[in-house]
């Protein structure tokens, strides 16, 4: 039976990177030795990680004043790496979910940091609006799709400030002006790679105006002066980006990914709201196009556990919601085919249809 993935991270990844980094594995650029034993100093493997930088820059079209890394640590390392590097006396956070208030905390490590606003009040189903960000902050944070509660940011605030976001969850799902952030980063395991590296995209002229000094690991120069390479990168996780990233290009790129994942993100949500045993948890105007969080309605909460058994047989895995929300989090990312949301969306009818 096919198998039809569903989870939110580590998650599905592309047929096209699957098969070429398990290629590469057994036998790595005609080398006869695999990817996982060749040495990163390698005239291959430095190929693999100068083209995989040179397409995300081509893909988010990356301006000349921002360098593009591989580093370690996944996203929760740049909640500290960020600060440690912006944040002399005091920056500005938006709540929205689990993970900006883990980067809010490890923020407050390193300076005052002002929350301008949080939805926690609705245990994180919208995202806040019309707040105001006091001038003085030496930059704005912001997460712009949340994993667990299915918001996403669809308008990206104005303030004047340096703008950071971590955007680990929809990165390369939509064209995004990269001109506008002083940082970018995501952690690989949604809509990259396997776990295990982060993409960090980063404007030189924001770095080097704090006054505490750096090590040299937690400074964003020294990866960017070392092409990524001031250690040993995680290099089958870089390996696998190329690969998702070589098959975005032959997708059309990533307002071609945009149109599919609008496409199918409608699909689900249609029958969300049509089916009488379902509700979506997020405000309407917030659903993210990533992560489809949804439960049974109140009457028919006795059916959930009957529900997750009944799509576990239509071959349907990781739908299970996080603790945080319950029910089920459909997670959409751009491997995810248009077919496996329509096998979904067909379970859903089927069940109501046995139940009604």
């Amino acid at each position: 039976m096919k198998k039809h993935n569903f989870y939110a991270g580590p998650s599905i990844l592309s047929e096209y990177t699957i098969r070429n980094t398990a290629a590469a594995v057994e036998n790595f650029a005609g080398t006869g030795l695999s990817l996982l034993e060749v040495s990163h100093r390698g005239k291959e493997f430095v190929a693999v990680n100068d083209e995989a930088r040179a397409l995300v820059r081509e893909l988010l079209d990356v301006p000349e004043t921002h360098d593009v890394v591989f580093l370690s640590g996944g996203a929760s390392m740049q909640f500290c790496m960020v600060p440690y590097n912006l944040l002399n006396r005091k920056a500005a956070y938006l709540d929205t979910g689990t993970w900006a208030s883990k980067a809010i905390r490890e923020a407050r490590l390193f300076g005052e940091v002002e929350v301008v606003a949080s939805s926690k009040d609705r245990n994180y189903s919208y995202i806040p609006k019309g707040y105001a960000v006091s001038p003085d902050a030496e930059y704005f944070h912001i997460t712009t799709n949340n994993t667990i509660f299915g918001t996403e940011i669809h308008a990206i605030p104005e303030t004047g400030l340096p703008l950071v976001a971590d955007m680990s969850s929809d990165i390369f799902a939509r064209p995004i002006d990269v001109s506008r952030y002083s940082i970018i980063y995501a952690g690989a395991q949604k809509n990259l790679a396997p776990a295990g590296v982060t993409i960090v995209i980063v404007r030189r002229d924001a770095l080097g105006k704090v006054d505490r000094p750096l090590p040299s690991m937690l400074n964003y120069r020294t990866h960017i002066d070392n092409d990524s390479m001031f250690n040993t990168p995680p290099v089958l996780p870089i390996y696998a980006a190329l690969q998702t990233l070589r098959w975005y290009r032959e997708q059309g790129g990533i307002a071609a990914m945009q149109k599919k994942n609008i496409e199918k993100a409608a699909i689900l949500y249609d029958e969300i709201d049509r089916n009488r045993l379902f509700r979506g948890t997020a405000a309407v105007e917030d659903r993210s196009l990533m992560n489809v969080c949804f439960v049974m309605n109140g009457e028919y909460a006795d059916l959930e556990g009957a529900f997750g058994e009944y799509a576990s047989a239509q071959g349907i895995v990781g739908i299970k919601g996080h603790r945080s929300v319950g029910g089920f989090r459909a997670s959409i990312y751009n491997a995810m085919p248009r077919s496996s949301v329509e096998v979904l969306v067909d379970a859903m009818k089927a069940f109501e249809n046995k139940q009604l």
